[in-house]
């Protein structure tokens, strides 16, 4: 994960002191990318430990289009939790109860976390009138009968529906693009804000997984992930843990490993936690930060 580091000194060096909704600073640079071949182990942090089963857990639950605390948890990821009992939000399904969830009969018990991003890969909402949009069964229809297309992209950004979102999308977008002459699917994902300390490794690494994913469930090998990201920071409460990991050396990269009982054909939601394991993973102890919410 030598780009990763370079990116966190990258930011030491040359960024700028800027506020915003938390009321941490941050120190930001404004658009970075960053590039992983696959096909040379998986971009997996080893300069601090990788929440790993958390963040399958996570994925699992985009995939499967959740929408409550509840569901993340029972995958085994517990990084919504703060957003579902954040204050703001809580207040705000208040407000919007009577004109939104009970209207459209959406359930707004504890840790409904609203219309965040799984939702919108799986359940667009298309018009007034109610009709449904699965973004991620049009992808993987596409890339069986048009893998040349240029066209197969999944967003969460939802203008209209981002007060309905615990957390509007950090990561809004993702594109696959398929070589026909080699059997390879690349994956490039679009970010406007960017926790560099936190957030950006398992950002990595979960579209990481999701690339593994999909060109395993329709038939093609892994090739590249490429990140481009906009606001690029790290919280100012962060730079002690930040400097303490520079002084650490990367391990090798390790291996991920997807159950042989995924297939060519497997549904998204039959995948489990279980299925999908890190092979050779070896790093450094955990480095603990607060997160800003």
């Amino acid at each position: 994960m030598k780009q990763y580091q370079e990116l966190l000194t990258t930011i030491l060096d040359s960024g700028t002191r800027q506020k915003n909704r938390t009321g941490i600073d941050t120190f930001m640079i404004p658009g970075y990318m960053m590039k992983f071949d696959l096909r040379q182990g998986f971009p997996a942090l080893t300069t601090k430990k990788l929440a790993f089963k958390s963040m399958v857990g996570e994925l699992l639950a985009f995939l499967r289009g959740a929408n409550t605390v509840k569901q993340f948890n029972d995958l085994g990821c517990k990084f919504w939790d703060a957003n579902g009992s954040a204050p703001a939000w809580v207040n705000n399904i208040n407000r919007l109860s009577r004109v939104y969830f009970d209207e459209e009969g959406v359930s707004h018990d504890a840790g409904d976390l609203g219309r965040i991003y799984g939702v919108q890969w799986r359940d667009w909402l298309t018009n007034a009138n109610g009709d449904h949009l699965d973004q991620l069964e049009n992808l993987l229809s596409e890339i069986k009968t048009n893998p040349t297309s240029r066209r197969l992209i999944v967003s969460a950004w939802r203008p209209d529906e981002l007060t309905k979102m615990a957390l509007p999308p950090c990561h809004y977008s993702f594109q696959v693009i398929i070589e026909q002459e080699s059997k390879t699917m690349h994956l490039l994902w679009n970010q406007r804000s960017c926790d560099v300390f936190l957030g950006i490794p398992m950002n990595i690494a979960s579209y990481a997984i999701l690339l593994h994913v999909l060109a395993r469930i329709t038939g093609y090998n892994v090739g590249t992930l490429t990140g481009f990201l906009a606001d690029v920071h790290i919280y100012e409460n962060h730079l002690a843990q930040v400097k303490e990991q520079l002084l650490r050396n990367p391990y090798d990269l390790p291996h991920l490993k997807i159950s042989d009982r995924v297939v060519e054909g497997t549904k998204v939601e039959d995948i489990k936690p279980e299925d999908i394991e890190l092979v050779g993973y070896e790093c450094h102890a955990a480095i603990k930060a607060e997160m800003a919410v």
